[in-house]
């Protein structure tokens, strides 16, 4: 298992999506896959306070009172990092994005509380700010957010699906108070790259830009260090399964050139797509962890065959340089 460091905090290089977990997955079923990663070395798990609420019966908070019943079954501390995110509950029951609970003060101060009852720990490892909130200034989110890492609640920020001009506003507030900054970006983000004119299906994902990662690195070397975690790493299967299509926004021919150099690759390497494209995305420039959502031992253990997968470095020139 290979590994990266969170403001000097080793986790390992690959993220563990509990969305389903408790929900779509069941319960068995989730409490083994999360067994599994442990096992093998994998210390760093991702859920929010949202997930699922868009499915039938789901309230949303499913997966974080799933993983906090498991924590206590498997008597899990401080050794796996669990990462959540607030903003993004619907306050309205059966409605969706559009009445989010957002992330004013108070919504951010209620919220972190009830993640931290459901996943059962005296301090949140890493909280995010799920997704942008319009209404509600950065500076009082961020003043919001410094506050709970003040009262030893939160240990770690994060900003998840912001436009890269709100992420400097959030830094510069957080300097400003002279308190934390948000080390941790959540974006989505693969091998494949989808027209930035073009709409992702769903309409809560914000897509990694190169303009996100030209301000990492300015960042970095301004001594300022982020983590990019990359959600939908695996585009939901579509880099393997026939049923699973690429969406219009990777209808392009930048898409075809890119699949027959991952193709070139994964042959070289005796290893599949998917396991090319999450060592690709872990040796990437910024550092990326790449977050898998799995339903299957077999899922996982191909993420996690991945970890070991070591690209050559013109293996991993000639990918990156396919447009």
């Amino acid at each position: 298992m290979r590994h990266t460091t969170i403001n000097g905090r080793t986790v390992s290089a690959l993220c563990l999506g509990a969305m389903q977990f408790g929900s779509t997955t069941d319960a068995a079923t989730s409490a083994a896959l999360l067994d599994r990663f442990v096992d093998a070395g994998g210390t760093f798990v991702d859920t929010a306070d949202c997930y699922q609420f868009w499915v039938e019966g789901g309230h949303g908070h499913e997966s974080e009172t799933f993983l906090g019943r498991w924590r206590r079954e498997r008597g899990v501390t401080d050794e796996v990092v669990i990462a959540t995110k607030v903003g993004a509950q619907p306050t309205v029951p059966g409605t969706g994005l559009e009445t989010q609970e957002g992330l004013s003060a108070q919504a951010v101060a209620t919220a972190a509380e009830r993640s931290r009852q459901r996943l059962g720990v005296d301090s949140l490892d890493l909280l995010y700010a799920h997704r942008e909130d319009p209404a509600t200034p950065v500076e009082e989110t961020m003043e919001a957010f410094a506050r709970l890492v003040d009262e030893g609640t939160v240990r770690e920020l994060g900003l998840s699906n912001h436009r890269t001009w709100r992420l400097e506003r959030a830094r510069a507030a957080a300097e400003a108070r002279g308190g934390p900054r948000p080390r941790v970006l959540q974006y989505r983000y693969s091998y494949l790259q989808p027209r930035l004119d073009a709409p992702l299906e769903s309409t809560g994902h914000m897509h990694a830009t190169p303009e996100l990662f030209d301000y990492v690195r300015a960042e970095a070397a301004q001594g300022r260090e982020h983590v990019v975690v990359a959600y939908t790493s695996l585009l939901s299967g579509a880099y393997t399964r026939p049923d699973r299509p690429l969406e219009y926004a990777y209808d392009h021919p930048g898409t075809f050139a890119r699949l027959a150099v991952l193709d070139e690759v994964a042959v070289e390497a005796g290893a599949t797509r998917n396991q090319v494209v999450l060592s690709w995305l872990m040796g990437h420039d910024p550092v990326v962890v790449p977050l898998v959502g799995v339903s299957s031992t077999a899922q996982l253990d191909e993420a996690l065959e991945a970890t070991d997968l070591i690209l050559t470095p013109e293996q991993h020139a000639r990918l990156t340089a396919t447009h």
